[in-house]
């Protein structure tokens, strides 16, 4: 509470940046800030709540590597304060990527997955995202969609079988591995494992173009570490998508992305590039975000698009 001598002066308690504010100051005006500690859990858990929501539809942009050395920012994810996170802000690497330059990690989201998944991720927990390509890649090594490893969609993908791995004990393990405890949380996703060929996708407006074919019609719950993005964690909608199975729970945009749109397709210097989304949009074909700004369907053997997957920290 602020109560000021003066009738034209306001004061209001900033509590994100822990100072007061006052409109009109007046010579010689008093004001008198008070404090209470008997706050309720109700209100208390009420008050967190209010304030995770403000870091989320907050774009920040402040660098918290120093956070992410000490430990502080595991801590301040795991008991769902989030006490000085928010959207946007980022993490610098000691690590490069494939391309000679420091890897930048963005908080893209909090607790933007809670109580989502099969059995539900119950920690608090950061969307993490790099803030360009790590690498580039193929999704399959043909341009198919369709069986290779035994199964056939997102799932059946050389990219998920044998790159996303790879990428996750190159970058990010190391990354986000604190006094020899991991801080990626392990968790439950569903993945699309099968795809009819002769099915028509909404890409497909010839019926005689069958090249075009090829729709997702089954998904399975897989434990995760590590994914790559779906097209409505970026654009808030499907777009090329054969169909409802290549969502799954990846079903919210993230806030960066709405709150910083340009983050889509450039890094924080504004270079923009190309990367992988986890949609399949034909039998031959994987969705990708391209560099000018747009979604496209995408030949499966083509190994000059980037990985941008995403994951989660508590």
């Amino acid at each position: 509470k602020v109560s000021c001598t003066s009738s034209k002066t306001t004061g209001l308690w900033d509590y994100n940046a822990w100072r007061l504010n006052l409109d009109y100051i007046e010579s010689n005006s008093k004001c008198t800030l008070t404090f209470t500690s008997s706050m309720s859990k109700a209100d208390y858990d009420k008050y967190i709540q209010a304030g995770v929501a403000l870091r989320r539809n907050t774009y920040r942009g402040k660098d918290i590597t120093s956070l992410w050395k000490s430990g502080d920012l595991y801590t301040q994810i795991s008991n769902g304060t989030f006490a000085d996170i928010y959207v946007g802000d980022y993490i610098i690497s000691d690590r490069n990527d494939a391309f000679s330059k420091k890897i930048v990690w963005l908080i893209a989201d909090l607790d933007n997955y809670l109580n989502a998944g099969d059995p539900a991720i119950t920690k608090h927990h950061a969307t993490i995202i790099p803030a360009n390509r790590l690498q580039n890649s193929r999704m399959n090594a043909t341009n198919t969609t369709l069986d290779v490893a035994g199964t056939a969609g997102y799932k059946g993908s050389e990219m998920y079988t044998t790159t996303l791995p790879k990428v996750l004990s190159t970058y990010i393990e190391p990354d986000f591995t604190k006094n020899n405890v991991s801080h990626v949380i392990e968790y439950k996703n569903l993945v699309t494992y099968r795809v009819n060929a002769d099915l028509k996708n909404l890409w497909d407006n010839n019926p005689a173009a069958t090249k075009n074919s090829g729709v997702t019609t089954d998904w399975r719950w897989e434990t995760r570490k590590l994914d790559l993005m779906s097209e409505v964690n970026v654009y808030g909608t499907s777009v090329w998508s054969s169909s409802g199975y290549d969502v799954g729970m990846d079903i919210q945009q993230y806030a960066i992305f709405q709150l910083k749109p340009e983050l889509v397709h450039q890094d924080l210097t504004g270079n923009s590039y190309d990367y992988w989304l986890k949609a399949v949009a034909t039998s031959e074909r994987f969705v990708y975000a391209a560099a000018t700004g747009f979604a496209f369907p995408q030949l499966a053997s083509n190994a000059d698009v980037g990985i941008r997957p995403r994951f989660l920290i508590d």
